[in-house]
Order: structure tokens, then sequence, then C-alpha cells
């Protein structure tokens, strides 16, 4: 979307000052149209009073309740802790908050109050929002929207200078630009869209439960609709491409493939035919190598690398992160090295300075270095390539169309592509998705592999999970912790684990010589390269995590994955989380930890303890996750939507596509 929002600086906001614009730059909140389009994670949605004798347990619950004697005051650990009585006519409970000591002075003995919270055994509320009466019936009347935060940005903040926004410049929003801007008012209405200024009105601060999800359709066909239209321009532009770069295949890759010490499978067999079937043919190859984590998609990219250059091309291979590159070009050495490989690669990563970054230029404009590997380093203005005849995009979801199109766009003819991804999408959306490319599907994984070991569990598991981390540990193995947060707040009490709390608490828990690093997505770069660089090196012992490890990080000696509140990922993404452990000769285990034990014992995470098969699962979480579960967190998170999710909103991905067509335009389907 466009907008003349996203050239006004937020802190033309009155009250934004430049301690606060700061704060909010670390959200990536930098014009008033981000506000905008810093849509909620959740919504609170407060709930009628329980009485006490009827509340449950690991639940978020009301309760109307008097204040029965004073508060006292103790302390364990270190912490100031506040304790008192409470109750109504059907029992009494009690209600416990750490290091608040300021809280008896909003509390008199005797008076009732409305305490919202989670509930822990033994009828004990721990640090409970406390309203009035009049306060809760307030709140009761909405849905509260629940923001990502940041140090210095508090939810309140967010909803009062978001509401400003949206109210204050709302004939500007009216004007906002988009691909669906061109959709008549009768094909709104077909497809049930409601205006978009009131859409981004609604997702924030919704009426009721079907305004927001009417808002919310309005948007997600929105981000579908404009990734779909770029995905045909795509189409139009790479149409049977007369192929500028032929190819023949030569000794080089027969001999390479004769001395590996393993033998294709049938899937990559297969795909290698088609993958040469094109290099060879009259038309450039656009082509999506589809499979399973650990499949063997990578060799398939290394021989068409070889071909390429036996044939006197440059190939140019773009992973998502630094150290998934590094990774690839060190392998990619290390077969140089060991089958006399005719190769010249090179790695560009923006870590490359200086002379050897000048030096790498020069090799690649000359046409010395025949074999590219790096990052979006590869698409910078200032890298030109001699003959560029291969295009190679790593993680496929992890990259728009756009920064494709640009790779290819270095060559001076189209040159062939080919992408891959490890992403499990159902057959009925991968040919949507990827209707540019034809698709090459892997289903099957190299003949050794241990299947990885299984288990869903509830919260009731900790400790166990705990001293089976600390037995892989002391067996020289590593394990990865993923929490779906990177930090709490104290105004959210959703139970969900978060990477800075939950490190906190491991270090506690476990032994003094087990070494923890912490890992989420908003560090930066050198940062997060570091940490995982560190990881690889077997410098960390257990990685506290968020799902940015979901790609781009290969450590064959990690056993052990522990996936923390994993009800709010969908299945495919958590197939995908899997998928980090597995990946040497040692025996691998995912525990899939729910919130709670109606979660564990679910049909969904039952999906995933009895298959490790990516295609069946992704179909599973199609089938199983539907148009529910719009109050939860974001689901799997693909193709960088900032709302949408190709599983849970399937069917307005397919409204999309139908109505593109309606008006003549997707007249494609894959070559399967």
């Amino acid at each position: 979307m466009k907008s003349a929002l996203s050239d006004i600086s937020i802190e033309s906001i009155k009250g934004i000052g430049e301690k606060t614009a700061a704060s909010c730059h670390k959200l990536d909140l930098y014009t008033v149209f981000d506000l905008v389009e810093y849509y909620p994670r959740r919504y609170e949605i407060y709930p009628h009073p329980t009485p006490v004798a009827e509340l449950a347990v690991d639940k978020k619950q009301a309760v109307c309740v008097a204040i029965i004697g004073k508060p006292t005051d103790f302390r364990a650990k270190g912490m100031q802790i506040t304790s008192f009585q409470a109750g109504d006519e059907t029992g009494r409970m009690k209600v416990t908050y750490f290091r608040t000591p300021y809280v008896k002075k909003q509390l008199m003995a005797g008076r009732r109050y409305i305490l919202y919270g989670k509930v822990k055994q033994g009828r004990v509320m721990e640090q409970p929002l406390i309203f009035s009466q009049d306060e809760y019936d307030q709140l009761q009347k909405g849905m509260w929207p629940i923001y990502s935060l940041t140090q210095g940005i508090s939810n309140k903040f967010l909803r009062k200078t978001i509401k400003t926004v949206l109210t204050g410049y709302r004939d500007t929003l009216e004007e906002v630009v988009d691909y669906t801007s061109t959709l008549s008012v009768k094909e709104r209405e077909h497809y049930h869209l409601m205006p978009l200024s009131e859409a981004l009105y609604q997702i924030h601060f919704p009426d009721s439960d079907e305004m927001y999800q009417q808002a919310r359709r309005r948007i997600v066909f929105n981000e579908f609709y404009e990734f779909l239209n770029g995905v045909l321009e795509l189409k139009d532009s790479n149409t049977r491409y007369i192929n500028h770069f032929p190819m023949i295949e030569t000794a080089d890759t027969v001999r390479f493939l004769e001395a590996l010490p393993y033998k294709l499978t049938n899937g990559q067999k297969k795909a290698w035919a088609e993958i040469r079937e094109d290099l060879e043919g009259k038309y450039v190859m656009n082509r999506l190598i589809q499979g399973d984590v650990g499949c063997g998609k990578t060799i398939l990219a290394f021989l068409s690398m070889i071909m390429s250059a036996a044939n006197g091309y440059q190939s140019a291979m773009m992973a998502p992160t630094e150290v998934l590159a590094r990774q690839h070009f060190e392998d990619l050495i290390r077969m140089k090295e060991q089958y006399h490989l005719a190769i010249h690669p090179v790695l560009l990563t923006s870590s490359v300075k200086g002379k050897i970054r000048k030096e790498i230029y020069a090799d690649i404009a000359s046409g010395e270095a025949n074999v590219i590997i790096g990052t979006q380093a590869l698409i910078q203005e200032s890298v030109a390539y001699h003959k560029l005849g291969l295009v190679i995009t790593d993680e496929q979801h992890r990259f728009g169309v756009r920064q494709r199109d640009t790779l290819a766009g270095k060559s001076q003819e189209q040159p062939h592509i080919m992408v891959m991804s490890a992403t499990p999408i159902p057959r009925t959306l991968a040919m949507i998705l990827y209707a540019d490319l034809n698709i090459s599907a892997i289903h099957e994984l190299p003949g050794g592999r241990k299947p990885i070991k299984n288990a869903v569990v509830g919260p009731g598991y900790s400790d166990t999970a705990l001293r089976f981390m600390v037995k892989e540990i002391q067996a020289g193995h590593q394990v990865y912790v993923i929490c779906p947060m990177i930090e709490g707040d104290d105004e959210d009490d959703s139970g969900l684990k978060n990477v800075k709390d939950h490190a906190r608490e491991l270090k506690n828990l476990l032994p003094e010589t087990i070494r923890i690093g912490t890992l989420t997505g908003k560090m930066k770069p050198a940062e997060k390269t570091r940490v995982m660089e560190a990881f690889a090196a077997k410098d960390i012992d257990l990685l506290v995590s968020t799902t940015v490890i979901e790609v781009g990080i290969n450590v064959p000696n990690a056993t052990v994955m522990v996936i923390r509140n994993a009800e709010h990922f969908g299945l495919a993404q958590l197939h995908q989380l899997r998928g980090r452990v597995g990946r040497g000769d040692d025996q691998s285990y995912c525990i899939f930890m729910a919130s709670d034990e109606e979660a564990a014992a679910g049909e969904r995470l039952g999906v995933l303890k009895n298959s490790n098969d990516g295609f069946h699962i992704a179909e599973e979480d199609l089938r199983l996750r539907g148009p529910g579960e719009l109050f939860g967190e974001r689901q799997s998170g693909d193709l960088a939507f900032r709302l949408g999710d190709i599983i849970t909103d399937s069917q307005v991905l397919l409204d999309a596509r139908d109505c593109i067509n309606r008006n003549g335009q997707w007249t494609f389907d894959p070559i399967v």
C-alpha cells in the first residue's frame, strides 16, 4: 500500500519526542503510515467474571472479589512479595504480586474489585490486573489491541497514538493506493471487501468480532492480491524467454555424481533430469525445487552451478542469512578440493569489507569467479557480473519476488532461475504462490537419516524436559529452545514464553557449566551472525531463540529442540523448526510443549507427533486450521505478509486469485 502518510515522520505527532521516537524506531516505526500498518498481534477480550469456586487452573479469567484483611509483605529469593486473601460468596482465593509493593495502596479491605489474570493450582492468582466494576464494564464493551512492544513503548501509548492517527488523518487514509484500488465497487462487494480506510481503523479498534473479521479479510485480501499481481508480472516477463545460456551436460557433473559417497534418491534423480532438460532447452529455466528439510536440494543446486561453470557461465546463489551463505560456500570449497571441481567460488556478504570486497568485485566482473554465493549483497548496484547464466535463491519464501527478479536483472540476458524452498505448502496453494515457476517436488529423504523422535507434552513435563536437555548436553550435544515472543511486558499476561525471560529462567535452573545464548530477529545482523556462528562452533550449548532459526542455521551436533507454547504456531512452521535437528548421525528429538494439557492432547499437535512428512503436515494444517484462531498469535508467517497466512487464509488467497482471473489475467498454472 502507498500513502501520503508514508512521508510524514512520527515525530510530527504531538507527544512523540526524540527519546520516544528512538524507542519507536526499534519497532521499525518511522512514519505515520508505519503506525497504521503496525497491526495488533492479538486482542484482549475481557470475559464475564467467574465465581471463585468455578475458577479453572492455567486459564485467564476475571473474578469479582472482596479483599479480606490487610495485604502482607515478605521476601523470597531476593524478591519482595505482596500477598492477600480475597473471596466471594462461593469461596476464597490467594492473590500474589511480585516486586510491586505499591499495590497495597490500591486496595482497601472489604471493598470489591475485579481481578483479571491466570489462576494457578490452589486458587492462587499471580499479578492480576485490578479494576473497579465501572472500569471493567467499559473494558467488556470492546476488543483491546495488544501490540508487540519494546522498552519505552507501552500498549497504552500505542493505542492512544494509533487512534489519534486514524482519526486525525481519516481523509488521507481514504486515498491509500494499492492494487485493489482498481477494483470496482461491484467487485469489492462480490468479495465482501469493506472500504480500506474503515478496515485500517477496525483492525486496530474493532467494534465487534464481525467487524474485526471483515477488516482482517480486506487487509489480507490486499496483501495476497498485490503478491499475486507481482507473480503475474514475473510470469509475463519470464514467459518463454529464449535460452541465451544453452548448456550441455559435461563430464564434470557425471564424475562428481560418481565420486559422491552416496547415490541420489529417486526424487533427486527426477529433479536433476528436469533441471538438465531446462538448462539444455530452447527456453530459460524457471523452476522451484520444493522438498522437506534435509531432502537434498542443495546438492542439486551445486550440480547446476558446476554444469553452468563447465559451459563457461557464472552462477549466483542467494541465501537468506550470512550464516547459511557461509555454510554453502564452505561446503562447496570442501567439495571442490575433495572432488577436484573446475570452479572458482567466492563468498559475498555484507561483512566482507575493504580490499577483499574490491577483489571479489573484480573477480566477478572479469568472470574469474564463476560461482558466487552470498546474501542480498549479491544484488547491490556495485556488483557487476560477467556472464551470469544461472540464478538460485535458497529458502525462496524469505525473499520477495522483486528480489529474485533484481538478481536475475544483473545478467545481460534473462538467466536461468532456480528457487529452492523447504517450506511445506499444500500443492493447491503452491500452484498459486509459485505460478510463475515449474515445480519439482522431492518427497523422500536420503537413506541413513534417523527419524526425529517427537513428543507432545503439557507444561507439567518441564522438569523432565530440563533433565533430558542436561543429559544431551553432557553427552556433547546441543539444544534449541524456541519461544513465541522476544520479550515480555507487564501489561501482557498471555502466559507466552519470551526469549529474554526464559533464558534467565534457564540460567537459574540449569548447571552453571551450561553455556546459554539468545537469538531474536530484532538483533542487528552482525550480532545475529555472531550468535549463530558461536552455536555452530559449539561455543553455545543451549540456544534460546524465536523462529528466526527457522532457516539459516545448520548444526548437525544439535539433537534436541524444545518448542514452548507450541499450539501458538502453525503446523507447517513447527515442522520447519523441527528440521533444525536431525541433521547429523545421532538420534534427535523434538519436544512440542503446549501451554496446557488440553492443547497437548489436541489433534493438531498430534499430527506432528505421528508424522515427519512435511507435505502431509501441510495438508493437515490446511484441513485443521481453517478460518479460526483469529485472536491468537500470527501463525506461519510465510512469504513475509504483514497479516496474511497462506494456510489460515487459504480461502482468501483463492478469492484473490479468482478476482484476478475474473479480469482475464490469471490464465496459467505451473507445470508439475
